[in-house]
């Protein structure tokens, strides 16, 4: 592997080991059994030649979706490392705009402000993007969930017999419905209830939904991802991810804005680090998952368990993490005001976040999404609606950036 991938596997993997024990799995064997947590993470490589890490996220739990549908923003439904890994990215880009609009003198070797955007098409006015020399990097200790692990679970079945098709009302796909998680894994080249979320990254780039309000996605979009070599299969990557796979339908549109399919290379390491499912199977003949989910980046770090704070219940609103939907919306109206946009007034006209989300600003990606579900990504499964009231005018939800 080329050293720079190497490079960026270390910074993840040893800012990782940095962690407070206590948000981490313990290395101790209890009872004969090892824990272990899956690992992914973002770093970046500047102009300069530097590389760190920028965002982290370790975690395995998925809530039921209805759960989260009353929620008001406060919990977070998908806690798999790469998920929570890519939300943390959005909110270290969103740290990094507040921060340059905190102080004019501010700057940032990772986004720049955006020069002359408002004489841009309305549309396209956001005020700042990532830098054009900036390189992103993405690490996985597991094969993301999807399509691109399926010969992987039948690798590590006993009987590699498939599990009979779960068959739904919902979704009208080739198979009769949608397939739960990795069931009936010898049906390849489909989307699982749990969406491969990074494949629809290659087209709308890295950046969350409201983030993309303030950020532009061109130069936001993945370059690499790496994966340990005993979890990379070439093929099941290229038809996961690659443009003679799944995504062939979706190569050749011209989106509007800065939108288009950007596949990312996929590389193998040796690399392991501690906490890994292959390292718990090397101390003990029984493993379990950990319960344990944890999220960092330069500005915040979290543990997190069923998707709030650890030591908080579900319905306390103070467990909300900075990564739930309510915090990054506040962030994201903390801005607004500071940046001075003129195109972006009637932010404040909003009072859900479900209106936020169907604002006219974000009209480009959700067409870019569309497109993709409907031709390349065609048996995604919408989660339940997770909507709350917005209070625009309240402070940034981070007091570290100053």
């Amino acid at each position: 592997m080329d050293s720079l991938e190497e490079r960026a596997v270390v910074a993840i993997q040893s800012q990782f080991k940095r962690l407070p024990a206590k948000s981490k799995p313990s290395n101790v064997i209890e009872g004969g059994v090892a824990v272990w947590v899956p690992l992914a993470g973002i770093a970046i490589c500047k102009g300069n030649g530097s590389l760190d890490c920028v965002a982290l996220g370790t975690g395995m739990k998925c809530l039921d979706m209805f759960k989260t549908a009353a929620a008001h923003g406060d919990i977070l439904h998908d806690s798999h490392a790469e998920t929570l890994a890519l939300r943390a990215f959005s909110r270290f880009l969103l740290d990094e705009c507040y921060r340059l609009t905190v102080s004019k003198d501010a700057v940032s070797d990772v986004v720049r402000r955006r020069l002359g955007y408002e004489h841009l098409p309305d549309l396209e006015q956001q005020p700042f993007a990532v830098r054009d020399d900036v390189r992103i990097f993405m690490y996985c200790s597991e094969a993301p969930c999807g399509d691109a692990s399926m010969e992987l679970v039948m690798q590590a079945q006993e009987d590699a017999t498939p599990w009979p098709v779960t068959r739904s009302s919902v979704g009208n796909n080739q198979f009769g419905g949608n397939l739960l998680g990795r069931g009936s894994f010898s049906e390849l080249g489909v989307v699982r209830r749990k969406p491969d979320k990074i494949a629809l990254k290659e087209c709308t780039s890295l950046l969350s939904g409201i983030t993309s309000l303030l950020i532009s996605p061109e130069n936001a979009y993945l370059d690499t991802l790496i994966l340990p070599t005993d979890q990379y299969l070439a093929e099941s990557c290229k038809r996961a991810f690659g443009s003679a796979g799944r995504m062939a339908s979706v190569q050749d549109i011209n989106w509007p804005s800065t939108y288009a399919f950007r596949p990312f290379q996929v590389k193998g390491t040796d690399l392991d680090i501690s906490i890994s499912r292959k390292s718990a199977r090397s101390k003990s003949d029984i493993v379990k998952g950990s319960n344990l989910s944890t999220v960092w980046t330069p500005y915040m770090q979290e543990t997190l368990i069923n998707g709030v704070l650890q030591g908080r219940k579900q319905s306390d609103p103070k467990g909300a993490s900075m990564l739930s939907r309510k915090r990054m919306a506040e962030q994201v109206c903390s801005i607004v005001p500071l940046c001075e946009i003129p195109a972006m007034k009637h932010i404040f006209l909003y009072t859900s976040y479900k209106a936020m989300k169907a604002s006219l600003r974000l009209s480009d990606r959700h067409h870019v999404k569309t497109d993709v579900i409907s031709k390349a990504l065609k048996e995604w499964i919408k989660n339940s609606e997770d909507d709350f009231s917005m209070n625009v005018q309240r402070t940034a939800s981070s007091s570290s950036l100053i």
